[in-house]
C-alpha cells in the first residue's frame, strides 16, 4: 500500500465509539469502527485508592450549632480528608493543612479538611463501590457523605449552604484566613454547595436500594441545599444579563457554567433514579433543567472563531477558559439523559464543546489551566484533564460518537508520559497523581487530595472503558502540535508612535494581557511581525481590546495583500463585566498563505487609540502527534467549513489508516492512504496501518474534494468565559490553597 493509493469506506453513523483508537502498541490498529465491546482488549485495572485512603481521616466535632450528620450520635466520628500531602524526603508524604500551622492551637490559618474535597471523595468512593462491588468503597463514602453533610448549615438564614472549612479537631472555620467568598463560607451559595449537590445526587442513587433510610437522609439535605439555590440563583430564572454586548444567563451559580454543571451531575443522577412524580423528584427536574438551559447559552463560537466551539464558564467575561471544572459538556449530556424532552440545544452545545473545541484544544496545548484569552496560563492539573476525559466519554456514551472515545484516550495519555515533560503524572502502583506540570515543565509532586481525587475519576472511567484505557497507557509519548501560535504586540517592529504599555499587572479583572505588556496604536501608528513560516495557511486573529466608543481600526496584511481590518470600537455594552472593554481574538477574514512570515497592522481613524494584545495563528489544519516507539498517531483537525484533504506523511512500511469525524464526533469514513479527508470543522485520527492491512473495498464517498485555500467561517462575536487560576510552586513545603480560585474579590472556586 502507498501513500498515493486513496481507497475509502463510506461510513454508517451507527459504526461504535472506539473507531480510530489505534493501539499500534497492542499489534492492533482499531481504524474500522468497531465498538470497545467487540474489541477483545484485556488491561490491568488502573484505579489504586491507597493514597486517597492514606489522606483519608475520621473526627468527632464538638457541638457546633445548625450542624449535624446522619446517626451523630451513635457514630459520633466522621469521615474527612486531608487537603494536601507534601512529598518528603525518600518519596514519602505528609499529610497537611491549608495555610501556615499554628502549633499551639493545633490549626491551620484555613482548616485541615475542607467539602470541596469531601464531596469529590466521596463520588470516587461511590462509583468505585458501584463499579466493582467493594465494600471498604461503600464504607468510606458512607462516612464521607455524613462528613459533606455536617458541613451543611441546617437551621436560621444560611440554611442548605455549607462551611468550607473543618479544624483537626472538627471545628468549623466559617471565616479562614485568607478570605474566601462567600464570607462566611455559608453565607450564600458558592462551588462547595454545587459539589455537595454533585455528591449528594450520587450517593442518593448508589443508596436507594442498598440503604433506604441513609438515601432518605442524604434526600432530605438535597431538599435542603436546593432551598439555598432556590432563594440565590435559580430566583433569577429568567433573568438574561449583558456582558460586553452579550447576552448572558443571570441564573448560575456563582455566575458560572462550571460549579453549576458541577450540581447539574448531582441532580442528573438523583433524578434518574428518584421516584417519578415527589415533589422533589419534579422540583429537582425543573431546576437541573433551567440550570442546564443557562449552561448551555454560554457556548460560542465554531472552528475557527472564538472561542472554538467552548462552553464558556464565567457570566463576567467573554475572554476566559480554563480546563479545570470544565464539566460543561458532561453535565450537559447527564441533564439531556435524565430528561424525558430534553433541548436539542443542550446536546447541541455539549458536543460542540467536546468535538470542535477539543480537538483545537488538544493540538495547541492540551488542556491548561487559563486560556485568557491567549494560552497564559500553561499550567496542568488533573482536575482539567479529568474534566475533559469525564466530558469526552460521557458523550461518547450516551450520544453514541466514536470519534469522542478517540480523543479521550489522546487526553488521558496525559497521565502516562504524552506532556511536556514526558513524564508520568500517575502512578498504578501507589494511586498517587502529582499535583501538577508547571508551564515550563516542571512537575509538582506533591500530592494532594484534589489531583487525588481527579486522578483516580479518571482511572475509575478508564477501567470502564478497556479500549480507550489501553490505548491511552500505549500512546505515551508526546511528540508534536502545530496549533496555535502567539505572536505578541509588544514584540513587533513600530513605528508611528505606536507605544508599547507595561501595565502594573496582566489581570485586567476579566482577562489577562499575553506577555504582560501590549500594543497601543493610535491613528497612523504601525507595526511589523517575523513569524515562523509554516507549509499551510494559516487563520490570523488579532486579540484586540474590544470597547464600546470610538475606537481605530487595525488593518492587517501580509506580503502587501489585505487579511482584513478590526473595528476595535465595535464592543458591546458593559453590563455586569468587572472592567470596560474585552480582550477579544478577532478571526480575518483571509489567510496567512502558506510559507508567509510577515505581518503588518496600521492604525486608522480619529478615536482612543487601538489596544493590540497579539496575534493567534492558527493553521488550517492543526495536529498533534504521539507515540508508541516508532509507531505515530495522529489528531488532524480541520478549522474551516470546507471539506479539507490533509496530505500527510507516511511513518510505517504499510501507509496510513484514518477514520474521518464530523462536528459532532460522528464517524463519517474510513480511508487508507493519503490525503485524509477532513470535513467542515471536523477531525480525523491517523495512525500507521501494519503492512498486512488489507485494502478495503472502495465505495462512492459524499466527501468532495476541498480547494485547499477555503477560508474559515465568520461567527457573532463570541461571549462569556471563565476565571484565572494559580498554580502551587513544585518546590513549595506548604502550598498555597486551592490552584482553582477565581481572581481576588470574586466567589472563589474552590479546591
Amino acid at each position: 500500500m502507498t501513500t498515493t493509493s486513496i481507497t475509502r469506506l463510506r461510513a454508517r453513523t451507527s459504526l461504535g465509539v472506539a473507531a480510530a483508537l489505534f493501539l499500534t502498541g497492542l499489534g492492533t490498529v482499531l481504524a474500522n469502527g468497531a465498538p470497545p465491546a467487540d474489541v477483545n482488549v484485556v488491561v490491568q485495572p488502573l484505579t489504586n485508592l491507597a493514597h486517597l485512603d492514606f489522606l483519608g481521616d475520621t473526627v468527632a466535632p464538638p457541638a457546633q450549632e445548625g450542624h449535624s450528620t446522619y446517626r451523630q450520635e451513635q457514630e459520633p466520628e466522621l469521615g474527612v480528608l486531608w487537603t494536601y500531602a507534601d512529598r518528603r524526603d525518600g518519596g514519602v508524604y505528609e499529610r497537611v493543612g491549608g495555610g501556615p500551622y499554628d502549633e499551639a492551637t493545633d490549626t491551620w490559618a484555613q482548616g485541615a479538611f475542607n467539602t470541596d474535597d469531601l464531596t469529590r471523595a466521596a463520588v470516587v468512593y461511590l462509583r468505585h463501590w458501584k463499579a466493582t462491588g467493594n465494600q471498604s468503597s461503600r464504607q468510606r463514602a458512607y462516612e464521607l457523605l455524613r462528613g459533606v453533610t455536617y458541613m451543611q448549615t441546617t437551621t436560621g438564614e444560611n440554611a442548605g449552604n455549607v462551611v468550607l472549612w473543618m479544624q483537626p479537631d472538627g471545628t468549623l472555620n466559617p471565616s479562614p484566613t485568607p478570605v474566601e467568598l462567600p464570607d462566611p463560607s455559608d453565607s450564600d451559595e458558592s462551588y462547595w454547595l454545587a459539589r455537595s449537590v454533585w455528591a449528594l445526587g450520587e450517593g442518593y442513587e448508589a443508596f436507594a436500594q442498598e440503604d433506604p433510610g441513609f438515601a432518605a437522609f442524604l434526600e432530605d439535605r438535597l431538599d435542603l441545599a436546593l432551598d439555598a439555590l432556590e432563594e440565590a440563583s435559580l430566583s433569577r430564572y429568567g433573568q438574561w444579563d449583558v456582558a460586553d454586548g452579550a447576552r448572558v444567563p443571570g441564573w448560575l451559580i456563582v455566575d458560572g457554567a462550571d460549579a453549576t454543571a458541577e450540581a447539574m451531575l448531582g441532580l442528573a443522577a438523583y433524578v434518574r433514579s428518584a421516584p417519578s412524580g415527589t415533589t422533589l423528584s419534579e422540583r429537582a427536574t425543573v431546576d437541573m433543567e433551567r440550570y442546564a438551559e443557562g449552561v448551555a447559552a454560554m457556548s460560542a463560537g465554531d472552528a475557527g472563531n472564538w472561542p472554538f466551539g467552548a462552553v464558556l464558564q464565567w457570566t463576567h467575561s467573554r475572554s476566559l477558559w480554563h480546563a479545570w471544572s470544565s464539566q460543561m459538556p458532561a453535565g450537559l449530556g447527564r441533564a439531556s439523559g435524565a430528561l424525558d424532552s430534553p433541548d436539542p440545544a443542550l446536546m447541541d452545545a455539549a458536543l460542540r464543546d467536546a468535538a470542535v473545541f477539543t480537538p483545537y484544544l488538544l493540538t495547541s496545548t492540551g488542556p491548561i489551566n487559563g486560556w485568557q484569552p491567549s494560552p497564559t496560563d500553561r499550567t496542568q492539573i488533573a482536575y482539567g484533564i479529568d474534566s475533559r476525559l469525564q466530558s469526552l466519554l460521557t458523550l461518547s456514551d450516551v450520544a453514541d460518537r466514536p470519534g469522542l472515545a478517540s480523543l479521550a484516550s489522546m487526553t488521558a495519555a496525559w497521565y502516562f508520559g504524552a506532556n511536556r515533560a514526558g513524564a508520568s503524572m500517575y502512578d498504578p502502583a501507589t494511586g498517587v497523581t502529582f499535583d501538577g506540570l508547571n508551564a515550563d515543565g516542571v512537575v509538582n509532586q506533591n500530592a494532594g487530595a484534589e489531583s487525588t481525587i481527579h486522578g483516580l475519576l479518571s482511572m475509575i472511567a478508564l477501567d470502564a472503558h478497556p479500549a480507550v484505557a489501553a490505548a491511552a497507557q500505549t500512546l505515551t509519548t508526546l511528540t508534536g502540535q502545530d496549533g496555535v501560535a502567539v505572536a505578541e504586540g509588544e514584540a513587533g517592529a513600530v513605528e508611528g508612535g505606536a507605544e508599547v504599555v507595561t501595565p502594573e499587572s496582566s489581570w485586567t479583572g476579566e482577562s489577562a494581557w499575553s506577555g504582560a505588556a501590549y500594543l497601543k496604536m493610535a491613528d497612523g501608528a504601525r507595526s511589523t511581525w517575523v513569524v515562523p513560516a509554516s507549509d499551510q495557511p494559516r487563520l490570523v486573529l488579532p486579540v484586540v481590546d474590544l470597547v464600546d466608543g470610538d475606537s481605530a481600526s487595525l488593518s492587517f496584511s501580509a506580503g502587501g495583500q489585505s487579511l482584513g481590518t478590526v473595528d476595535t470600537g465595535a464592543g458591546g455594552e458593559q453590563g455586569v463585566t468587572e472592567a470596560p472593554g474585552s480582550l477579544v481574538p478577532v478571526t480575518l477574514k483571509g489567510l496567512l498563505p502558506a510559507g508567509g512570515t510577515e505581518l503588518a497592522a496600521v492604525a486608522s481613524g480619529d478615536g482612543e487609540a487601538a489596544q493590540l494584545d497579539a496575534v493567534l495563528l492558527i493553521p488550517v489544519v492543526s495536529s498533534l502527534v504521539l507515540r508508541d516507539g516508532s509507531h505515530a498517531t495522529r489528531l488532524l483537525h480541520n478549522a474551516t467549513d470546507d471539506v479539507r484533504p490533509a496530505p500527510i506523511q507516511q511513518d510505517g512500511p504499510g501507509g496510513i489508516i484514518w477514520s474521518s469525524y464530523d462536528r459532532t464526533g460522528k464517524l463519517v469514513e474510513v480511508g487508507v492512504g493519503a490525503p485524509v479527508m477532513l470535513q467542515p470543522q471536523g477531525f480525523a485520527i491517523v495512525g500507521d496501518a501494519p503492512a498486512t492491512t488489507p485494502t478495503p473495498t472502495p465505495t462512492p464517498t459524499a466527501s468532495a474534494s476541498a480547494s485547499a485555500s477555503a477560508s474559515p467561517t465568520q461567527s457573532a462575536s463570541p461571549t462569556q468565559s471563565a476565571s484565572p487560576t494559580q498554580s502551587a510552586s513544585p518546590t513549595a513545603t506548604q502550598p498555597t490553597r486551592r490552584p482553582t480560585t477565581r481572581p481576588p474579590g470574586l466567589p472563589s472556586a474552590g479546591d
